[in-house]
């Protein structure tokens, strides 16, 4: 799907008066509609880095760029728009949205030590060939989740944790990350 029907699905899904699992469970309905209101918000008022401009604008050969996430996901609240605005300077490079837990479940091709950690950025070639791939966080927030974790931290402190890093990065990591990515290629 594009990134309008990824909206159309979060809008819906937020609409549904009998929301289909996981989103029949008020926590993760929750989930969705702070992430719509952060994905918005970053949409709105997310700053692409001068560098980082130049770098997509740089592009000169077709990608496709897969995109693997789903509306629950608050990390990809916060990585998504960046992405989409990137992509969205270069007329070479298209993305496709997929949701990790529906087919075609091509995130069992990307797992991250192990698990099925979203959002997953899949660059590819013209021919659609696997040039790279990023995810599901920036490296220093990847660091905090996994201190964290190790700390036995409950989920509210992960979270609130998680979402003050995203909140004083800005997107400046995820296009930070993706430049060094695009550079490479």
């Amino acid at each position: 799907m594009d990134f309008q029907a990824y909206l159309n699905r979060f809008e819906q899904i937020l609409k549904d008066q009998a929301p289909q699992a996981p989103y029949d469970k008020p926590a993760y309905l929750d989930y969705t509609r702070l992430n719509w209101s952060r994905m918005n918000r970053w949409l709105k008022k997310g700053i692409l880095s001068g560098t980082f401009i130049d770098v997509v604008e740089g592009v000169s050969q077709p990608q496709q760029w897969v995109v693997i996430t789903e509306p629950w996901c608050g990390d990809a609240a916060h990585s998504v728009p960046f992405i989409e605005l990137a992509a969205q300077l270069n007329p070479l490079i298209t993305v496709a949205y997929e949701l990790r837990d529906s087919e075609p479940f091509r995130i069992n091709g990307y797992l991250t030590n192990g698990s099925k950690s979203i959002p997953k950025l899949i660059i590819r070639d013209g021919q659609g060939v696997d040039l790279a791939t990023w995810g599901p966080r920036p490296a220093e927030c990847q660091v905090l989740f996994d201190r964290l974790k190790t700390e036995d931290a409950d989920f509210e402190t992960q979270k609130t944790a998680l979402q003050h890093w995203y909140n004083a990065d800005k997107g400046e990591s995820v296009q930070a990350e993706l430049e060094a990515i695009l550079r490479a290629l």
